[in-house]
């Protein structure tokens, strides 16, 4: 017989063994485990808050600005229908979902994780940041927890839930891609402090939350890039919690206007050396409403904005987040360049009239 076969083992060399490091294969498997848990974990917290909306819109109308026949593709009997998503957060039944998924409806209706339909109203719509808020009347709802979007990572998990194509309570997981993008919401307006997202997102995820790995939600899905693959977005919880706080109270988010049409314009060379002016870029004015802050101040068409306020003027993104509510009915100062001359007036922006 073979000696060495024969010596029994080393009690040293297997407790050495045992606190070894796992083998990779091993290793994968932990890792891939702790991750299923913490997206199993944030689907079992959130989903009993998120919801399907179904939003009526009424029937589109002709070219002439009637209705189509009764029966005929978009008549009366044959109202526009679209759907989204949206979640509680409060127990006497606070809804966050996105605006263009209900803005204009006529009807609305609220699909809850536990199978009842409810009619819902709608308590108030901005558009500048794609956001809005309903109501139902129901008992036993799950309210979904607000995170703190100032505190996410680059590469942190986050998970979206929500229905694509009706698909209820579909989730996807992904990372934080980018923080404090600039989206264009449907209004025209720039969306600040976006998070960009991998966590796939397709038709039906708008206004569904966007949580962390705690369960808590730190954004509200609205927007994929087509045909773009893992290019998603979501307005940060934030900005969110502000508007909320308005839509509940007012309906509405109070933002100041100044009632002008502009366009970013290129400066000339030699116009920005004989101005010295810091910026080289500025928005030409191209219609001024009647009567409007603007046309009272003396804006003419053809105008360039180089300055409001404090605040150089690169583009018109520049002037739409300078027209906030606390400048609703402030003495505030505006440079043009007109012709050959930079051109200084004063100009007290209104309150931003309701849409119709």
């Amino acid at each position: 017989m073979n000696a060495l076969a024969a010596q029994p083992s080393n009690p040293s060399e297997d407790a050495t063994s045992i606190t070894q490091p796992l083998r990779p294969a091993e290793a994968d498997v932990a890792l891939l485990d702790a991750y299923s848990r913490a997206v199993m974990h944030v689907a079992e917290t959130v989903s009993p808050s998120v919801v399907k909306i179904e939003a009526e819109h009424p029937a589109p109308t002709q070219p002439s600005g009637r209705r189509a026949p009764r029966g005929k593709p978009g008549g009366d009997e044959e109202p526009a229908r679209g759907s989204g998503s949206g979640f509680v957060f409060t127990p006497d039944g606070y809804v966050l979902t996105n605006s263009h998924v209900v803005s204009g409806a006529r009807k609305l209706r609220v699909f809850l994780n536990d199978g009842r339909r409810l009619a819902a109203s709608l308590v108030g719509d901005d558009p500048h940041t794609d956001l809005a808020v309903l109501r139902v009347d129901a008992p036993d709802l799950v309210p979904a927890r607000f995170g703190d979007s100032a505190a996410l990572k680059v590469g942190q998990l986050v998970v979206a839930i929500g229905n694509p194509y009706g698909f209820d309570c579909t989730v996807t997981a992904g990372v934080v891609s980018a923080l404090s993008r600039s989206l264009r919401s449907h209004s025209g307006r720039v969306i600040d402090d976006v998070i960009q997202t991998d966590a796939a997102l397709n038709p039906g995820n708008s206004g569904g939350p966007l949580v962390n790995s705690r369960g808590e939600v730190i954004g509200v899905n609205t927007a994929a890039i087509r045909p773009a693959q893992g290019i998603c977005f979501a307005v940060a919880m934030r900005t969110a919690t502000f508007v909320v706080g308005r839509l509940i109270h007012d309906g509405r988010v109070r933002r100041s206007y100044i009632g002008v049409g502009g366009q970013d314009v290129p400066l000339l060379r030699r116009v920005v050396r004989f101005f010295d002016l810091p910026i080289e870029t500025g928005v030409m004015i191209v219609n001024v409403e009647p009567d409007s802050p603007g046309a009272r101040a003396g804006l003419r068409d053809g105008d360039i904005v180089v300055r409001f306020g404090d605040t150089w003027v690169e583009g018109i993104d520049d002037l739409h987040r300078q027209l906030t509510e606390e400048r609703v009915g402030q003495p505030l100062g505006i440079s043009v360049l007109r012709g050959r001359e930079r051109v200084d007036l004063t100009l007290r922006p209104g309150e931003t009239p309701l849409r119709r």
